[in-house]
């Protein structure tokens, strides 16, 4: 979805995002209203999209990008600092799908449709962060497996040193706590 049609079904798209992050690694906590109010600017930001799978009537998995130009300062400056153009990269911000429907291609489909949108829009590299946690953090599961090789397979890579810090509050905590986030990339 994009343009006018951006707005039909965020609060469906809210509350997976609030589901799917509670798990490891992100341990999100999230509120219905925060994710209103970060669905709704994503949506106004020219170029952004939102790619939905639907099972019928019901949402079941959902992606978001928007030129990087268009994010927060805190995913931008990374960039700028290292000297790449903004102006010229798409931020696949979040994939979130119902733990059910995961293996069926469907990640696959949301990084096509983002990709294709920014090749639309003309920008030449692609880009998406990811949470760092310690490999002995405690609150992995011992079934945890990271996407590191889905992602490898997609040609993103790691930009060493592309890092930034973002703020939410994990399950169980009374206030938000900063986060550090990876930057992966691919030329498109």
């Amino acid at each position: 979805m994009t343009g006018d049609r951006l707005t039909v079904g965020l609060d469906a798209v809210a509350g997976l995002r609030i589901e799917v992050f509670r798990s490891y690694p992100y341990l999100y906590e999230g509120s219905l209203d925060y994710e209103r109010r970060y669905l709704t600017k994503l949506a106004q930001a020219p170029g952004a999209v939102i790619v939905v799978a639907r099972e019928g009537d019901k949402i079941i998995g959902a992606s978001t990008g928007l030129p990087l130009i268009a994010e927060h300062d805190e995913f931008k400056a990374p960039f700028a600092a290292q000297g790449f153009d903004i102006a010229t990269i798409f931020y696949c911000a979040e994939s979130v799908l119902s733990a059910s429907y995961r293996g069926r291609g469907l990640g696959h489909a949301f990084f096509d449709a983002r990709e294709a949108q920014a090749r639309q829009l003309g920008l030449t590299r692609s880009t998406f962060c990811a949470v760092v946690r310690a490999e002995d953090d405690p609150r992995r599961p011992p079934d945890y497996r990271p996407l590191d090789a889905f992602w490898t397979k997609r040609q993103y890579r790691p930009v060493r040193g592309l890092v930034t810090t973002y703020h939410w509050t994990e399950i169980g905590n009374m206030a938000e706590t900063e986060q550090t986030l990876q930057f992966w990339m691919r030329d498109l």
